[in-house]
Protein backbone atom coordinates (compact mmCIF):
# COMPACT_ATOMS: atom_id res chain seq x y z
CA UNK A 1 0.00 0.00 0.00
CA UNK A 2 1.37 3.40 -0.98
CA UNK A 3 2.06 5.95 1.75
CA UNK A 4 0.93 9.57 1.95
CA UNK A 5 3.38 12.30 2.85
CA UNK A 6 1.56 15.48 3.91
CA UNK A 7 3.15 18.88 3.33
CA UNK A 8 3.42 21.56 6.02
CA UNK A 9 5.16 24.72 4.82
CA UNK A 10 6.63 26.99 7.48
CA UNK A 11 7.08 29.68 4.84
CA UNK A 12 5.33 32.92 3.89
CA UNK A 13 5.78 32.34 0.14
CA UNK A 14 5.37 28.67 -0.81
CA UNK A 15 3.44 28.37 -4.06
CA UNK A 16 0.37 26.69 -2.52
CA UNK A 17 -0.89 29.21 0.02
CA UNK A 18 -3.18 26.84 2.01
CA UNK A 19 -0.14 24.73 2.96
CA UNK A 20 1.51 27.65 4.77
CA UNK A 21 1.39 27.77 8.56
CA UNK A 22 3.05 29.71 11.34
CA UNK A 23 5.12 27.75 13.83
CA UNK A 24 2.52 28.16 16.56
CA UNK A 25 -0.12 26.64 14.26
CA UNK A 26 1.96 23.66 13.14
CA UNK A 27 0.93 21.19 15.85
CA UNK A 28 -2.77 21.67 15.09
CA UNK A 29 -2.19 21.33 11.34
CA UNK A 30 -0.15 18.17 11.85
CA UNK A 31 -2.92 16.62 13.95
CA UNK A 32 -5.52 17.40 11.28
CA UNK A 33 -3.35 15.84 8.56
CA UNK A 34 -2.75 12.70 10.61
CA UNK A 35 -6.47 12.40 11.37
CA UNK A 36 -7.13 12.67 7.61
CA UNK A 37 -4.83 9.70 6.98
CA UNK A 38 -1.30 11.04 6.49
CA UNK A 39 1.49 8.53 7.13
CA UNK A 40 4.29 11.07 7.30
CA UNK A 41 4.62 14.85 7.73
CA UNK A 42 7.04 16.80 5.52
CA UNK A 43 8.13 20.12 7.04
CA UNK A 44 9.60 22.75 4.76
CA UNK A 45 11.00 26.15 5.72
CA UNK A 46 12.30 27.29 2.32
CA UNK A 47 10.08 27.80 -0.70
CA UNK A 48 11.23 26.08 -3.90
CA UNK A 49 8.54 27.51 -6.19
CA UNK A 50 9.73 29.02 -9.49
CA UNK A 51 11.32 32.40 -8.82
CA UNK A 52 11.62 31.92 -5.06
CA UNK A 53 14.31 33.94 -3.29
CA UNK A 54 17.16 32.37 -1.34
CA UNK A 55 16.72 31.93 2.41
CA UNK A 56 19.66 31.99 4.80
CA UNK A 57 20.57 29.10 7.07
CA UNK A 58 19.74 31.30 10.05
CA UNK A 59 16.24 32.05 8.74
CA UNK A 60 15.55 28.45 7.75
CA UNK A 61 16.41 27.28 11.26
CA UNK A 62 14.44 30.12 12.87
CA UNK A 63 11.34 28.84 11.09
CA UNK A 64 11.98 25.16 11.79
CA UNK A 65 13.41 25.15 15.28
CA UNK A 66 10.30 25.75 17.43
CA UNK A 67 8.42 23.05 15.55
CA UNK A 68 11.08 20.33 15.57
CA UNK A 69 12.05 21.03 19.18
CA UNK A 70 8.45 20.35 20.20
CA UNK A 71 7.98 17.42 17.82
CA UNK A 72 6.14 14.36 19.08
CA UNK A 73 8.66 11.60 18.35
CA UNK A 74 5.83 9.19 17.74
CA UNK A 75 4.86 11.12 14.60
CA UNK A 76 6.93 10.24 11.49
CA UNK A 77 8.83 13.34 10.35
CA UNK A 78 10.42 14.41 7.10
CA UNK A 79 12.24 17.71 6.63
CA UNK A 80 12.58 19.34 3.24
CA UNK A 81 16.07 20.87 3.20
CA UNK A 82 19.23 21.01 1.11
CA UNK A 83 21.53 21.88 4.04
CA UNK A 84 23.56 19.38 6.05
CA UNK A 85 23.67 21.74 9.02
CA UNK A 86 19.88 21.74 9.17
CA UNK A 87 19.95 17.93 9.11
CA UNK A 88 22.35 17.88 12.05
CA UNK A 89 20.24 20.35 14.04
CA UNK A 90 16.95 18.57 13.37
CA UNK A 91 18.49 15.24 14.33
CA UNK A 92 19.77 16.71 17.60
CA UNK A 93 16.34 18.17 18.37
CA UNK A 94 13.97 15.47 17.17
CA UNK A 95 15.90 12.25 16.59
CA UNK A 96 15.78 10.17 13.40
CA UNK A 97 13.76 11.55 10.48
CA UNK A 98 13.60 11.51 6.69
CA UNK A 99 15.72 14.02 4.81
CA UNK A 100 13.86 15.29 1.74
CA UNK A 101 16.53 16.95 -0.40
CA UNK A 102 15.46 18.46 -3.72
CA UNK A 103 19.12 18.66 -4.78
CA UNK A 104 20.07 15.01 -4.09
CA UNK A 105 23.16 16.30 -2.27
CA UNK A 106 24.32 18.62 -5.04
CA UNK A 107 23.66 21.88 -3.17
CA UNK A 108 25.73 20.97 -0.09
CA UNK A 109 28.86 18.80 -0.35
CA UNK A 110 28.43 17.68 3.28
CA UNK A 111 24.87 16.41 2.87
CA UNK A 112 25.39 12.81 1.78
CA UNK A 113 28.16 12.13 4.29
CA UNK A 114 26.00 13.59 7.08
CA UNK A 115 22.98 11.48 6.15
CA UNK A 116 25.11 8.34 5.88
CA UNK A 117 26.80 8.94 9.22
CA UNK A 118 23.48 9.52 10.99
CA UNK A 119 21.84 6.54 9.28
CA UNK A 120 18.84 8.51 8.03
CA UNK A 121 16.32 7.78 5.30
CA UNK A 122 17.00 10.05 2.34
CA UNK A 123 14.77 11.28 -0.48
CA UNK A 124 16.89 12.14 -3.52
CA UNK A 125 15.16 14.35 -6.09
CA UNK A 126 16.20 15.22 -9.62
CA UNK A 127 16.34 18.87 -10.62
CA UNK A 128 18.42 21.27 -12.66
CA UNK A 129 19.42 24.78 -11.66
CA UNK A 130 17.56 26.62 -8.92
CA UNK A 131 14.07 28.11 -8.54
CA UNK A 132 15.07 31.13 -10.61
CA UNK A 133 16.66 29.18 -13.50
CA UNK A 134 15.02 25.76 -13.64
CA UNK A 135 12.22 26.66 -16.05
CA UNK A 136 14.85 27.42 -18.70
CA UNK A 137 16.63 24.06 -18.28
CA UNK A 138 14.12 21.60 -19.71
CA UNK A 139 16.07 20.37 -22.77
CA UNK A 140 17.01 16.67 -22.57
CA UNK A 141 18.49 15.65 -25.94
CA UNK A 142 18.08 11.92 -25.31
CA UNK A 143 14.70 12.23 -23.60
CA UNK A 144 13.61 12.75 -20.01
CA UNK A 145 13.53 9.09 -18.93
CA UNK A 146 17.09 8.33 -20.13
CA UNK A 147 18.24 11.51 -18.37
CA UNK A 148 16.62 10.42 -15.11
CA UNK A 149 18.05 6.93 -15.44
CA UNK A 150 21.57 8.31 -15.90
CA UNK A 151 21.11 10.74 -13.01
CA UNK A 152 19.96 8.15 -10.50
CA UNK A 153 22.56 5.63 -11.65
CA UNK A 154 25.21 8.15 -10.65
CA UNK A 155 23.35 9.05 -7.45
CA UNK A 156 23.23 5.37 -6.43
CA UNK A 157 27.03 5.29 -6.60
CA UNK A 158 27.29 8.45 -4.48
CA UNK A 159 24.86 7.06 -1.92
CA UNK A 160 26.81 3.83 -1.61
CA UNK A 161 30.08 5.72 -1.11
CA UNK A 162 28.44 7.88 1.58
CA UNK A 163 27.02 4.88 3.43
CA UNK A 164 23.37 5.72 2.66
CA UNK A 165 21.49 2.43 2.61
CA UNK A 166 17.89 3.67 2.76
CA UNK A 167 17.08 6.10 -0.04
CA UNK A 168 13.98 7.01 -2.01
CA UNK A 169 13.83 8.18 -5.61
CA UNK A 170 11.90 11.34 -6.55
CA UNK A 171 11.91 12.23 -10.27
CA UNK A 172 11.22 15.87 -9.43
CA UNK A 173 8.00 16.71 -11.24
CA UNK A 174 7.91 20.41 -12.10
CA UNK A 175 11.62 20.94 -11.53
CA UNK A 176 13.27 21.73 -14.88
CA UNK A 177 10.60 19.80 -16.74
CA UNK A 178 7.87 20.77 -19.16
CA UNK A 179 4.25 19.71 -18.68
CA UNK A 180 4.71 17.08 -21.39
CA UNK A 181 7.82 15.70 -19.67
CA UNK A 182 6.00 15.50 -16.33
CA UNK A 183 3.18 13.46 -17.85
CA UNK A 184 5.65 11.23 -19.66
CA UNK A 185 7.42 10.47 -16.37
CA UNK A 186 4.13 9.46 -14.77
CA UNK A 187 3.11 7.31 -17.73
CA UNK A 188 6.49 5.51 -17.82
CA UNK A 189 7.30 5.43 -14.12
CA UNK A 190 8.00 1.69 -14.31
CA UNK A 191 11.35 2.55 -15.96
CA UNK A 192 12.57 3.93 -12.63
CA UNK A 193 11.61 0.81 -10.70
CA UNK A 194 14.78 -0.76 -12.10
CA UNK A 195 16.64 0.93 -9.23
CA UNK A 196 14.78 -1.16 -6.67
CA UNK A 197 13.99 1.92 -4.58
CA UNK A 198 10.68 3.34 -3.39
CA UNK A 199 9.45 6.09 -5.70
CA UNK A 200 8.03 9.33 -4.33
CA UNK A 201 5.82 11.52 -6.50
CA UNK A 202 5.10 15.16 -5.67
CA UNK A 203 2.48 16.37 -8.12
CA UNK A 204 0.30 18.30 -5.68
CA UNK A 205 -1.22 21.42 -7.25
CA UNK A 206 1.65 21.93 -9.69
CA UNK A 207 1.04 23.88 -12.88
CA UNK A 208 1.17 20.89 -15.20
CA UNK A 209 -1.79 19.21 -13.46
CA UNK A 210 -4.15 21.98 -14.57
CA UNK A 211 -5.84 21.86 -11.19
CA UNK A 212 -6.38 18.08 -11.23
CA UNK A 213 -3.82 16.73 -8.77
CA UNK A 214 -5.70 13.48 -8.36
CA UNK A 215 -5.40 12.66 -12.06
CA UNK A 216 -1.62 12.83 -11.64
CA UNK A 217 -1.71 10.88 -8.37
CA UNK A 218 -3.87 8.18 -9.90
CA UNK A 219 -1.51 7.81 -12.85
CA UNK A 220 1.47 7.68 -10.50
CA UNK A 221 -0.09 4.91 -8.41
CA UNK A 222 -1.08 2.92 -11.48
CA UNK A 223 2.52 3.00 -12.69
CA UNK A 224 4.24 2.09 -9.43
CA UNK A 225 4.55 5.09 -7.10
CA UNK A 226 5.12 4.14 -3.45
CA UNK A 227 4.69 7.55 -1.79
CA UNK A 228 2.52 10.54 -2.70
CA UNK A 229 3.59 13.95 -1.40
CA UNK A 230 0.36 15.93 -1.10
CA UNK A 231 -1.47 18.93 0.32
CA UNK A 232 -4.95 17.33 0.36
CA UNK A 233 -4.63 14.14 2.36
CA UNK A 234 -8.32 13.21 2.22
CA UNK A 235 -8.39 13.45 -1.59
CA UNK A 236 -5.20 11.37 -1.87
CA UNK A 237 -6.67 8.72 0.45
CA UNK A 238 -9.74 8.53 -1.75
CA UNK A 239 -7.58 8.15 -4.85
CA UNK A 240 -5.51 5.47 -3.17
CA UNK A 241 -8.61 3.54 -2.16
CA UNK A 242 -9.80 3.52 -5.76
CA UNK A 243 -6.67 1.91 -7.21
Amino acid sequence: MAKIMAVVNLTPDSFFAPSRVRAREAADRVRLLLDAGADLIDLGAVSTRPGAADVSLREEWRRLSPVVRAWDRGVPLSVDTTRAEIVRRVFAAAGPFWVNDISAGEDDPDMLETVGRLGLTYVAMHKRGNPCTMDAQTAYPDGILPALTAYFTEFARKAERAGITDWILDPGLGFAKTAEQNWEILEKLEVLRAFGRPILIGAADKRFTGGDTEKANRLALEHGADILRVHDVAAARKTLAGI
